[in-house]
């Protein structure tokens, strides 16, 4: 079950670790308008505007995979196939995030889909035990 929890803080922290680089966009777009970020970010564009949405959408798989994980500790699913389940999430998830960053749409659509994927899977699990 540590696997699990060490994955749902991992899940927590990509959200955070994703608004590195666009932290690093908005310095290069003039600087960091701290009193503005969203009008700032808004105006991003290429590098600058993956960035963001790949911060967003750090924060959207966040809310899948918690209830996945939630959802296996509470139903008792924390087999070897949840737990391997729970890394492959994470691993595509910064897969993901670094596609996402040089701009490979396809391959980024793939890593998504097999993230997303695994906490789906785990979810089904946990109505099989």
């Amino acid at each position: 079950m540590d696997i699990l929890i060490y994955s749902l803080i991992a899940a927590a922290l990509l959200p955070y670790i994703a608004k590195i680089p666009l932290a690093v966009a908005m310095h290069r777009a003039g600087g960091y308008d701290n009193n503005h970020p969203r009008d700032q970010q808004a105006k991003l564009h290429g590098f600058g505007a993956r960035a963001l949405a790949a911060h967003q959408n750090a924060f959207e798989s966040l809310i899948i995979f918690s209830m996945a994980i939630v959802l296996a500790i509470a139903t008792g699913t924390t087999n070897e196939k949840i737990q391997l389940l729970a890394l492959l999430h994470i691993s595509f998830r910064v897969v993901y995030h670094i596609l996402y960053l040089i701009n490979l749409g396809v391959l980024r659509s793939i890593a998504w889909t097999i993230a997303i994927g695994c906490s789906f899977i785990i979810m089904g699990q946990c109505l099989s035990s």
